[in-house]
């Protein structure tokens, strides 16, 4: 930018000069030199205009020259300043400077927890909007500037800041604010195995506190992360084939499962799946993980490995669906098999797949493997009986670990279980709450549990059964149940009896029917309902004396 304002400086100073040294006339005819300061009046607005008049007084030929010529030069001066300032405004490389700048000062300001999500793509995408739904703040980084742009039109709120840089920098990890105490956690989602073992490990030595969740694609490299001390690891295809396994194999923990996102506690017709064999098309990761839920239920399988050098060298055409791959399903038992899975990582190969399966077999189940959350409708308009998304899998996952800690360890807990204790725990939950019970978390803090921590503090105790009370009705059980509960040691005791006595910092996994649960979070907030639940009486000051003692 210096040599712009010294072309500018440079042809000011020689018209400046030159108009001082030629000698003019003045009105009486006399010899007359123009001023210094009138040198400068005069060349300031000549260069910035086109139109002026000659000041002080009328010029002479030889000023007149002078003038033309620098016009000329000043112009060209100008024209090439603005040329190399708008050149400068769109120099990537500023601009980048700029951002940066601007971002550094935002997670300077950044004062709530946040977390940082290395990568803008679909399932991050999803994963973003869950955690804004929670009010989470979050930082991004991406190395595309089109992705940051994108992420910026979405106008998230609370406000998501987003970067252009490289993710696997440690530079760039402290700038997005790794550092910091209200860090909580780091999550790297990119296809890339080695790209994500890179990143977890920059993390891990950068802050060995912060949480850090990995997307893994295979069970060699789950073990990896494990043995680098990665705790949180999100391998879909192992995931799905664990759901599958639950399905068939123990439908009452499956339930279990699906009712901790929202789920009714039965099973429906059309998930539930059919005894016989399966083929699946598809021997990649998927494929893989499948293959050890089906032979560790015993289930009859066959697979197609579209991808073996056999089944290419069959194929004469490069379309799938055409009269050979018709036969390769025929060959491989789909006429009297129970259901087929298509899990290659090709939408439209899964699609044609599951259709030519149904012509084949009308009766068959169908199981779809897709991959990106864009083509659901598709999927939806096929009435495939179950479909698995990857990218809704993933992120789903990792919402569950940052906001919903308790229902992501109580989950882990539900797979060590057998059938049978399922099954007593569904008929405990219809019996004490209802059918599609809510799933919550509450701990005994005052921004959560006002009324409760402040009880507790006062050296008073309770127990489970008395906070599982009625409001309407201090005699009566509400419709909840407590599922599990973590101190402040990190112990965990599940499904606690109502003898549990609840300590300050104590940390809830609670399925109630929907009023119970408001009714439950106005009990441990309210002071009058609380003490109606714990003496019998109702106090007689409202709610303004209410808000004056919890303020």
């Amino acid at each position: 930018m210096r040599t712009p304002l010294l072309v500018i400086i440079l042809t000011f100073s020689i018209t400046i000069i030159g108009l001082v040294l030629i000698p003019g006339v003045d009105g009486n005819g006399n010899p007359y030199h123009m001023s210094f300061l009138d040198a400068v009046y005069f060349v300031s607005f000549m260069a910035s205009t086109i139109g002026f008049g000659e000041v002080p007084y009328e010029f002479t030929y030889a000023q007149r020259l002078w003038v033309l010529f620098s016009i000329y030069i000043s112009v060209i001066g100008w024209f090439y300043a603005i040329g190399a300032l708008v050149a400068l405004i769109q120099d990537k490389n500023l601009i980048l400077e700029l951002d940066v700048a601007k971002f550094r000062k935002k997670i300077k300001n950044l004062k709530e927890h946040f977390v940082i999500i290395l990568g803008y793509n679909h399932a991050t995408k999803e994963l973003i909007n869950r955690l804004n739904r929670d009010g989470k703040r979050i930082v991004v980084l991406d190395k595309s500037q089109e992705k940051i742009d994108e992420l910026e039109l979405e106008h998230f709120m609370p406000e998501v800041y987003g970067l252009r840089a490289n993710v696997e920098t440690p530079e760039v990890l402290r700038l997005a604010g790794i550092k910091k105490r209200n860090c909580k956690a780091v999550i790297t989602l990119f296809d890339n195995d080695y790209k994500n073992t890179k990143i977890a490990l920059l993390v891990k030595l950068l802050n060995n506190k912060v949480n850090i969740i990995v997307k893994s694609s295979t069970k060699e490299q789950t073990q990896h992360l494990k043995n680098l001390g990665i705790k949180n690891i999100i391998d879909p295809f192992h995931l799905i084939a664990n759901r599958f396994y639950l399905a068939v194999s123990a439908p009452h923990l499956w339930i279990l499962e699906q009712m901790l996102f929202g789920h009714d506690l039965y099973m429906h017709e059309h998930e539930s799946l059919p005894n016989g064999k399966y083929v699946v098309c598809g021997y990649g990761r998927m494929g893989k993980a499948l293959q050890e839920s089906l032979n560790k239920s015993n289930t009859d399988c066959s697979f197609i490995d579209l991808k073996s050098a056999k089944h290419k060298a069959q194929k004469n055409s490069a379309i799938y669906g055409d009269a050979e791959d018709y036969q390769s399903l025929i060959d491989a038992g789909v006429e009297d098999a129970a259901a087929i899975i298509a899990a290659t990582k090709d939408d439209l190969i899964n699609l044609t797949i599951l259709l030519t399966a149904k012509k084949i077999n009308p009766d068959i189940y169908t199981i779809g493997r897709e991959n990106t959350i864009d083509d659901v409708t598709i999927f939806q308009s096929a009435k495939i009986d179950r479909v698995y998304i990857l990218e809704e899998i993933i992120s789903e996952f990792a919402h569950r670990i940052i906001s919903q800690p308790l229902t992501h360890q109580f989950l882990q807990i539900i797979h060590k279980k057998d059938d049978e204790w399922g099954k007593e725990l569904i008929d405990k939950l219809k019996q004490k709450t209802c059918y599609n019970p809510e799933i919550f978390e509450l701990r005994v803090v005052k921004s959560q549990a006002y009324a409760l921590t402040e009880y507790l503090k006062n050296g008073n105790s309770i127990n489970l059964g008395l906070l599982s009370r009625d409001l309407s009705d201090r005699k009566q059980r509400a419709k909840i149940h407590i599922l599990m509960v973590k101190n402040r040691k990190e112990e965990i005791t599940i499904l606690p009896d109502e003898n549990y006595c609840v300590k300050v910092s104590d940390r809830f996994l609670i399925a109630a029917s929907e009023e119970a649960r408001e009714n439950f979070e106005l009990l441990v907030n309210n002071v009058n309902e609380f003490e109606y639940i714990t003496t019998g009486k109702e106090l007689k000051f409202g709610l303004i004396r209410q808000l004056l003692e919890k303020n």
